[in-house]
């Protein structure tokens, strides 16, 4: 999966996308309002309208499959399945919907922003940075609905999307979910279509997804949502092909699949509202829990508590909720505050406490992941604690265990920060080894009869290393050309994709 870890580490999949020089450079050191204003701006120049049915010649360069099968087939994010066949393939220009009864009847033009929000008008109604090709029965089932997570689904698409219930936190409507490969990928488009139109929002409907107003312009309940998708799902090679081709034929670009970090610098925690705007939510770039969505059902007795916000599940022991410190919090009495697996690792971690009724001052014990990494005191004054350079990467648990069993203290507006650390090292590491890369490549992919063939300089090439997404080692060659020039015999593998790492340099393979 293009969220693992090891996917960043190994593979080309995740170099940034490349912007002309100087394009952003408007934008450079502002946040908040400020930022998404100058990317508006930036985004706004250069975009030609090439009207609605020029979307369909758009298709053919900037919706190819390119990065699964690589067929040419278009690259449909309601049937694509990443690491199996999938169920349904359309050729580019031949399966245009058109009428449908069933999935794989033909492919619609899928407004990830429903065009009844905009009434039709132009230019949204064709702006191919939201505007994906995807099959026409499943377009039709997500209708206006806007993207949550689903609790109970009425509808299942074959590729695992999902209309149904909301099981997010502050929307109780039907929303459409899709499979986890292309969560950031949605929450990426929509970000784009809330920065483009952001002078437009206060005449749009909001669909309950949009905000009213310019900044942050997106609902609270689904900007969450659209956080921790993007978070959870980080920009993949095919996103950053299409941002180039969509950049050839429209003349703009989505900022957040070139700069991932445009998100949280708006959005997040290190943004702020400036300009008389509304301030935005105070939501972190990997966790942010503020409370207000606990259930004050039998609010005054000691129970385990259990609650979702933001993407992350909550569980606190021996726990009431009648108490208060800015608003809402969790009181803590002989147990602890336990999130469920957050991705993204922690960098510090942030935490509002304070005693309640009688006892002592005391601490909490801070935990990633089963181990102590800290500890935040608490005392009879509402008292903010950081605890910083914890630094673990990848997925994550966090519990703050009250170390008394009596103590009832009061927990609000926990927080942490992603760590980015390793992805910073692996971004370097990539970089140096850009130019060789660039210069390698697997053909045909998918391969053939167990045999990768190389395209470029592989004479000098010392060891070959192929990993499952799961970041298994799988084989190691050393050598591997010194009996071919440009392939590598290799053992038999289960369908799926696979990175082959040559040196320093990581290339994905398809086994079919």
């Amino acid at each position: 999966m293009k969220k693992s870890l090891l996917i960043l580490a190994f593979a080309s999949i995740l170099a940034n996308a490349q912007a002309p020089s100087g394009y952003y450079n408007s934008a450079n050191g502002l946040s908040g309002a400020s930022l998404k204003t100058a990317l508006s701006t930036i985004i706004t120049n250069g975009h030609q309208d090439k009207g609605y049915s020029g979307l369909w010649t758009g298709y053919k360069t900037t919706d190819i499959d390119k990065n699964y099968e690589n067929d040419g087939s278009i690259l449909d994010i309601y049937s694509e399945k990443p690491t199996a066949a999938d169920p349904y393939n359309y050729t580019p220009g031949a399966n245009q919907c058109g009428t449908y009864s069933v999935e794989g009847n033909c492919y619609n033009r899928e407004h990830i922003v429903p065009q009844s929000l905009f009434n039709q008008a132009s230019p949204m109604v064709s702006d191919i940075n939201f505007i994906r090709a995807t099959d026409g029965k499943v377009n039709g089932m997500r209708s206006n609905y806007p993207f949550g997570k689903v609790g109970t689904a009425t509808f299942t698409s074959k590729n695992g999307s999902k209309l149904g219930n909301s099981a997010s936190s502050g929307y109780s409507g039907t929303v459409f979910e899709p499979i986890d490969e292309f969560k950031g990928d949605v929450a990426r488009m929509i970000f784009y279509f809330v920065t483009r139109y952001e002078n437009k929002l206060s005449t749009f409907s909001s669909g309950n997804m949009l905000g009213g107003s310019s900044f942050p312009g997106l609902q609270t309940w689904e900007l969450n949502v659209l956080l921790a998708w993007h978070n959870q799902d980080p920009v993949s090679q095919a996103e950053i092909n299409r941002n180039n081709a969509s950049y050839t034929f429209q003349g703009n670009r989505n900022p957040f699949i070139d700069n991932p970090d445009y998100v949280n610098l708006i959005w997040g925690s290190g943004s702020t509202g400036g300009g008389g705007t509304t301030n935005p939510p105070t939501t972190t770039g990997c966790a942010n829990e503020n409370f207000e969505t606990i259930s004050t059902s039998s609010s005054s007795s000691y129970l385990t508590r259990t609650w979702s916000n933001g993407g992350i599940s909550w569980t606190a022991t021996d726990a009431r909720t009648d108490q208060t410190i800015s608003s809402k919090a969790i009181t803590v009495r002989n147990g602890a505050l336990t999130s469920g697996s957050s991705a993204n690792g922690i960098g510090s971690l942030t935490v509002t406490t304070q005693l309640k009724f009688s006892g002592s001052s005391g601490t909490f014990n801070v935990k990633v992941n089963g181990t102590t990494v800290g500890t935040v005191p608490y005392n009879t004054n509402a008292t903010t604690t950081t605890v910083n350079n914890i630094n673990i990467t990848g997925n994550v648990v966090v519990e703050l265990e009250n170390t008394s069993s009596s103590n009832r203290v009061a927990i609000d507006n926990l927080s942490w920060t992603c760590y980015s650390g390793t992805s910073k090292q692996i971004q370097n590491s990539l970089s140096a080894v850009k130019s060789l890369q660039n210069q390698l490549q697997i053909s045909p992919n998918p391969i053939l009869n167990n045999e990768i063939f190389v395209k470029g300089e592989t004479q000098n090439i010392k060891k070959a290393e192929i990993y499952n997404l799961q970041g298994k080692l799988m084989q190691t060659i050393n050598q591997p050309f010194e009996s071919s020039r440009n392939s590598i015999k290799i053992n038999n593998l289960p369908q799926g994709i696979y990175i082959l790492k040559l040196d320093a340099t990581s290339l994905k393979f398809i086994v079919k």
